[in-house]
């Protein structure tokens, strides 16, 4: 956590800690902060957890007032709070079970362009209050990455490359010129081979935000692979346009094939 924290942290536990009904508890930061890329843009995500809440809505709890008044006083410092996500330890541990045998699904939420994938969120988040040990046994889950995951990852989104790889469908859509269909698939490309990057190195996928920067840190990853995203994504203008942006993407589908390839046969 930045420098000059301790006081916000301590007030918003503080304020946290009776959301929950009697039991264990777990409080924690999430988001950008706790995975130290926060910027003057950022905010403050909290997280509780618990074995039960007094309602499904945590806004509806009787101590919801008390978290509210402290988010209306930062705030009014320019402090933006992004509220707490409240969620039951036992919905947790069955996600975690999911995930980690390579069954785990990304939860369709407004907020997110891509759904969100938990595994990020749970090892990066920094813990405020964990008498229980219920995060930190969390996080020794996801201390190695598992194999099964992995595996699962690349065969999913493998499968999605190599069928746009050589579909006809692509090809026509080109030659028509088809900006709305283009975007939205050179899009959905990219995010597959992020994916499967991510799992090749075996780093839990981030979520939407600054994935181009940690592929660019990643061991396996084809030459120039950042600056070749861009081309796929913002072709630039020309009648050529979408020839190039196909051109670009079939040449990074193939060289994350041949990663996937070379680590395959060197096992």
């Amino acid at each position: 956590m930045a420098v000059g924290d301790d006081e916000l942290i301590e007030e918003f536990r503080a304020v946290m800690r009776p959301l929950a009904e009697p039991g264990r508890v777990g409080i924690a930061l999430g988001g950008s902060r706790a995975k130290g890329r926060a910027d003057t843009h950022s905010d403050y995500d909290f997280r509780i957890y618990a074995e039960s809440f007094a309602a499904d809505d945590i806004a509806n709890v009787p101590a919801w007032p008390g978290f509210a008044a402290a988010m209306a006083k930062w705030e009014a410092r320019g402090i933006r709070i992004d509220g707490v996500w409240a969620r039951k330890i036992a919905d947790i541990d069955g996600m975690l079970d999911r995930w980690l045998r390579g069954d785990g699904t990304a939860d369709e939420l407004v907020w997110t362009i891509w759904g969100y994938h938990p595994l990020t969120d749970i090892a990066s988040q920094t813990i405020i209050e964990d008498d229980d040990g219920i995060l930190a046994k969390w996080k020794a889950r996801l201390s190695v990455y598992p194999p099964a995951l992995k595996r699962a990852l690349i065969d999913k989104h493998m499968k999605f490359l190599r069928y746009w790889r050589g579909d006809y469908h692509y090809e026509s859509r080109v030659a028509r010129g088809d900006a709305v269909f283009l975007a939205g698939l050179a899009a959905k490309l990219v995010h597959s081979l992020f994916q499967v990057l991510f799992a090749l190195n075996e780093i839990y996928y981030a979520g939407d935000g600054w994935n181009r920067e940690m592929a660019a840190r990643f061991a396996l990853t084809p030459p120039e692979f950042g600056a070749r995203v861009t081309v796929a994504l913002y072709p630039g203008d020309g009648p050529d346009r979408f020839e190039r942006q196909h051109h670009t993407l079939l040449e990074l589908i193939d060289a994350v094939d041949a990663l996937v390839a070379a680590q395959s046969s060197s096992r």
